[in-house]
């Protein structure tokens, strides 16, 4: 269910989260990401090309923690997990995917976005859960007034995260890391600029100090 997200999301401080057009781009944008110290990575599943790339990552750079995103339902979970992801994560959860995410060895890091949404989650055993989407949902004022009461819950703020506000979500002590795309626009992608990716990868990843 969730094992070993423990030991991959307080490592990531910023998890890039990416949309791959293209599968030939999959290892050199995240060797791209990772030169610029960032080895947590997230491949959105709204691409016919992102579990082939997936696949590649996994496949070719076993220093990247790589997971998938957009997932959906219990086909996508077995999808993620048959290309190679190490995590999978959800923007909701349905009744389905907290059970098949039961039988499940990757981990599912599942999306909420109200106190109620939580407190469920967490009563089925989820400690760590995607706060998406976060700057629409309330943001770093939702996440402090949540805090006290439900101080075991930690989150991945998501959506709407940029440079500008990412280091004030990481300071919070209920944020474990947060995602965003600001580092890999699809300009930069399709452009094939590695380099400029790698430097954006660099001050996201010194964001969490």
């Amino acid at each position: 269910m969730q094992k070993n997200i423990a030991d991959i999301l307080p490592v990531a401080g910023v998890v890039p989260v990416l949309v791959i057009e293209h599968q030939k781009d999959a290892l050199p944008l995240a060797g791209a990401l990772l030169e610029g110290g960032l080895r947590v990575l997230e491949v959105t599943l709204r691409t016919a090309a992102a579990l082939e790339a997936v696949e590649r990552i996994a496949g070719h750079l076993p220093e990247v923690q790589i997971g998938t995103g957009t997932v959906l339902n219990g086909d996508d979970l077995r999808r993620s997990v048959d290309s190679g992801a190490s995590f999978v994560v959800s923007p909701g959860v349905t009744e389905r995917l907290l059970v098949a995410a039961q039988d499940c060895d990757v981990p599912l890091l599942p999306g909420a976005a109200s106190v109620s949404e939580v407190m469920r989650l967490f009563e089925h055993g989820y400690r760590y859960q995607k706060f998406f989407p976060a700057q629409a949902a309330g943001g770093v004022p939702m996440l402090k007034s949540i805090a006290g009461p439900l101080a075991d819950v930690r989150f991945c703020p998501t959506g709407g995260i940029s440079p500008d506000n990412a280091a004030d979500y990481l300071a919070l002590d209920n944020v474990v890391c947060v995602g965003g795309s600001w580092m890999a626009p699809s300009a930069l992608v399709r452009e094939k600029n590695w380099a400029e990716i790698t430097r954006l990868a660099k001050q996201a990843a010194v964001l969490r100090t």
